[in-house]
């Protein structure tokens, strides 16, 4: 537990440093945005073994009542964070309420299902700006005293929201609650023989899950001042699949590794493109830098077929054959 402490001691204090050492804040906060995104939505998927396709609609739902909070109503930031976070729990369990009567293929469809409602929702509503999104979304002052239009005042904000986010899904990671969560992923039918209000434990997940994901879609409408229709798409809840996938479904560190890797994918594979089709005289290259989509799909492959586990869960499972052997 000491070693572990120490490790996420380190790994904040590089993350504190990163502005210092040459990396972009709004890149970094967007990395920590889906991140957190990502481990919500492993703490469904990876510990309950609930595969939802419709979690966009909780970071979507999030992102316009903070915005529109916040623009309109002229809350304050941590009110306006508070109200999209609630916003995103309520959806939560009235789609929690209706999915969980299903499991397996049926419960992903429901949810997706539902989440389509929403997304149609949000292009019709007034209050959402249709397909503009809702804009200059003003940033406001933490506790009326630190200003949050300054790019390293919201990065350590967004810091201290993906922290607190990490830590209650930690805990409940290894709490008794957790330890149920497990169980129904094993094994429901057991579970249940057990005398546990299987799904009880199954919304309590759900909506834990929806409010955390909740969460990452308010510090995002604070880092990109708008909330757009493209929070709220089934495009956004197949890339947070991907996202678990890729790093590692079931692990807490996997999510945050494959949501830098998605985000840095998106990001920076253009300029690899262009500079190597400068640098060969290429157009495919510049094809190919133009198509992110194709290049993550075939990186989801390599690790769908090599990395069964994910890139983390690959590795811890070869330090446990590694330590069995010795």
């Amino acid at each position: 537990m000491n070693r572990q402490l120490l490790s996420y001691a380190a790994a904040a204090i590089i993350v504190a440093l990163l502005p210092f050492l040459g990396v972009y804040p709004i890149f970094a906060m967007k990395v920590m945005c889906y991140a957190l995104f990502a481990c919500a939505f492993n703490l469904l998927l990876g510990y309950t073994g609930l595969l939802s396709f419709g979690h966009a609609a909780f970071l979507g739902s999030a992102a316009y009542a903070a915005g529109h909070a916040l623009k309109v109503w002229g809350f304050p930031t941590e009110l306006g964070l508070l109200f999209g976070v609630a916003v995103a729990a309520v959806l939560g369990l009235l789609m929690g309420l209706l999915a969980i009567r299903r499991s397996g293929i049926y419960f992903a469809m429901i949810t997706l299902a539902l989440a389509q409602m929403v997304f149609f929702f949000f292009l019709q509503a007034p209050f959402t700006g249709g397909e503009d999104g809702l804009q200059r979304v003003p940033r406001g002052t933490l506790l009326g005293v630190v200003d949050l239009h300054n790019d390293l005042n919201l990065y350590y904000l967004v810091m201290a929201i993906f922290a607190i986010g990490y830590f209650i899904i930690w805990r409940t990671v290894h709490s008794p609650f957790g330890q149920v969560l497990k169980a129904l992923r094993e094994n429901e039918p057991r579970t249940l023989s057990l005398g546990y209000d299987v799904d009880r434990f199954k919304l309590l997940a759900f909506v834990l899950s929806a409010a955390i994901a909740g969460l990452a879609g308010a510090a995002k409408t604070l880092v990109f001042v708008s909330a757009t229709l493209s929070d709220a798409t089934w495009q956004m809840s197949g890339l947070v699949i991907l996202m678990t996938l890729i790093g590692g479904m079931g692990t807490l560190v996997g999510p945050i590794l494959g949501a830098f890797i998605v985000v840095l994918l998106e990001n920076k594979v253009g300029d690899f493109g262009r500079f190597m089709a400068e640098l060969t005289g290429s157009n495919w290259f510049l094809r190919l830098g133009e198509s992110v989509t194709i290049v993550i799909g075939l990186i989801f492959i390599i690790c769908v077929l090599a990395f069964r586990r994910g890139i983390v869960g690959e590795l811890l499972a070869f330090l446990q054959r590694r330590r069995a052997r010795a």
